[in-house]
């Protein structure tokens, strides 16, 4: 397992002992287009970062960095011609599709927009849980966030005005169509899978299944509708 860190993020002394690699100062997107040259591993000593490496040949804590290289410390690790790699990110750009499009990794994108049903969700009787269904963990729940901006309009579906006597049609947005590009699977949050089975099976975006099918655990309501969407 390896993080990624910003290099501002607060965290407990200890925290490495959960991870076999830690990676800060990714620079990403570069992190995964960049050639090994370019973007060397660098060691840190007191957080200052010191001699460029030729190559990651142990699991630590390092700085920049390539895909490239951390791949082939993946092989030496896992003893795999070609191990699988599950990258989790919230920026499509930085995160989602560099991993996917230059590494070629399965990727999870964590879309904050997709809590903006949960209020909406939550009042539908038909659809609640049982108590000794729900997770264990019960934390301060986030305000849920409006997918449909008064100014920009919702982030899944847009409107797009019809001809002379003919009806709007909805469309995908360019985000809508890019997370069921370059994700493997879309979830509102870490939390949202935490407790699940290691062998659990998501339904993934592809081809062959429908661009709702890989949002977990349900997609955005404005995708469920009846009315048709159109793909352009």
């Amino acid at each position: 397992m390896f993080p990624q860190i910003p290099s501002n993020t607060k965290l407990p002394n200890d925290f490495t002992d959960l991870f076999d690699i830690v990676i800060t100062n990714a620079l990403k997107p570069g992190f995964f287009s960049h050639l090994p040259s370019q973007r060397p591993f660098r060691t840190l000593e007191n957080d200052e970062e010191q001699e460029a490496l030729p190559s990651l040949d142990k699991p630590g804590w390092y700085s920049q960095g390539n895909a490239v290289h951390l791949y082939e410390l993946l092989k030496k690790m896992t003893g795999k011609p070609e191990p699988k790699v599950v990258y989790f990110g919230d920026s499509m750009h930085s995160d989602i599709f560099p991993a996917r499009h230059y590494s070629n990794w399965e990727t999870v994108l964590i879309l904050e927009e997709l809590r903006g049903d949960e209020g909406a969700r939550s009042q539908r009787p038909e659809e609640s849980e049982p108590l000794e269904k729900k997770g264990k963990y019960e934390g301060p729940k986030a305000k849920p966030l409006n997918t449909s901006s008064k100014k920009w309009g919702s982030f899944f579906i847009d409107s797009v005005w019809g001809l002379e006597n003919t009806e709007d049609s909805l469309v995908y947005t360019w985000s809508c169509k890019r997370i069921s590009t370059y994700s493997t699977i879309a979830i509102p949050s870490i939390e949202a899978i935490a407790e699940l089975p290691l062998d659990y099976k998501f339904t993934r975006f592809s081809s062959s299944n429908s661009k709702t099918a890989g949002y977990y655990p349900n997609p955005p309501l404005v995708l469920t509708s009846d009315e048709t969407l159109i793909s352009k």
